[in-house]
């Protein structure tokens, strides 16, 4: 019953939205009824272990949504915001980073739900035994990272201070489980990356954090969806729901976090003794999409472009929907 009287209260949001607070989107200039979005599949993109799929199930909602999913998994959030300028995934999870990097190639996406974090996620790692104990030593060595991704922000942010700039570096492109490996058999100096694999690297292979978030980038992670998607009444009507029920798993985390780190290792294949932090560690709050959250993307453009690690200086507010606000505290 829960259920049922949530997905009808977000859907009567849907049906109640009009063009004029959507930021420029026509999806709720249509009543959208729950026969309707039960005939939606919506097409999820997670990251495997990480994600939304492992989160609703562990709070007991994954079996409520009214509507069919269709969960492809992805190893980080820039190639999921590439399937979804595709046409391929219509909504999914992502840090900071990767929503600039998506609309600076021109991906049609937006940003429609957004999440405040503690800001200590990414982490720039060293490994065991490594004589470098602080950001200025790396100055010429390699460091793996993901372009696009959360930990490329915190990457750039941790240089900018220390005094360095991206091109005092080698900077290796490479996606966790290659990363993992390369900092592991120590053919990279240093590792920006995000949980679990920070605890796990520093619990299974004595790696030594030298600088976490805090302080550094910005304390956004973002849901993010495909312009088509929102575009289209039906497909919207489902982002609501799936939203408030999403937001409702976080806040279940959040007051769980034994509970989720059990089922989140499970999925990650991480023991208890690690995931515990990680959970912790990697806390989220559901917020409202804000102008203050349209300042701190922008901010993420302008330094990234200064960097000449994008291609076009866009206007993020032209990526981010405030649409779904309704959706933030619906779930409780």
């Amino acid at each position: 019953m829960a259920a049922c009287l949530l997905a009808a209260g977000v859907l009567a949001a849907a049906c109640a939205s009009s063009a004029s607070d959507s930021g420029g989107t026509s999806a709720g200039t249509k009543a959208v009824s729950a026969a309707d979005v039960a005939k939606v599949t919506l097409h999820v993109g997670d990251q495997a272990g990480t994600g939304a799929e492992a989160l609703l199930t562990a709070a007991g909602l994954i079996n409520k949504l009214p509507f069919k999913v269709a969960w492809s998994d992805f190893t980080s959030g820039p190639p999921m915001l590439q399937a979804m300028g595709s046409g391929a995934i219509d909504i999914g999870g992502v840090g900071d980073a990767p929503p600039v990097f998506a609309a600076s190639g021109g991906e049609q996406v937006e940003i429609v739900g957004a999440r405040q974090t503690n800001g200590d996620q990414d982490a720039v790692v060293v490994p065991k035994g490594s004589p470098i104990t602080s950001i200025a030593q790396l100055k010429g060595q390699k460091i793996a990272y993901g372009s696009g991704s959360s930990g490329n922000y915190n990457l750039l942010t941790v240089l900018t201070k220390a005094g360095l700039t991206t091109k005092d570096v080698t900077l290796v492109n490479l996606q966790p489980a290659e990363a993992l490996a390369a900092f592991t058999s120590g053919a990279v100096a240093a590792w920006d990356i995000w949980p679990p694999y920070v605890q796990q690297v520093v619990a299974q292979d004595g790696a030594k954090v030298l600088a976490t978030g805090s302080g550094y980038g910005s304390p956004y992670s973002f849901e993010v969806a495909s312009k088509a998607a929102v575009a289209d009444p039906d497909k919207a009507a489902a982002i609501k729901v799936y939203l408030a029920t999403l937001d409702k798993a976080y806040v279940w985390a959040a007051t769980h976090p034994s509970a989720w780190a059990a089922a989140w290792g499970k999925a990650a294949g991480l023991p208890a003794s690690i995931m515990n932090v990680a959970a912790t560690t990697d806390a989220t709050t559901p917020v409202p999409v804000t102008s203050a959250i349209v300042s701190s993307e922008q901010n993420l453009v302008d330094q990234f472009f200064a960097a000449g690690l994008i291609p076009t200086k866009v206007d993020i507010s032209g990526y981010i929907t405030n649409e779904f606000n309704s959706t933030v505290g619906s779930s409780s």
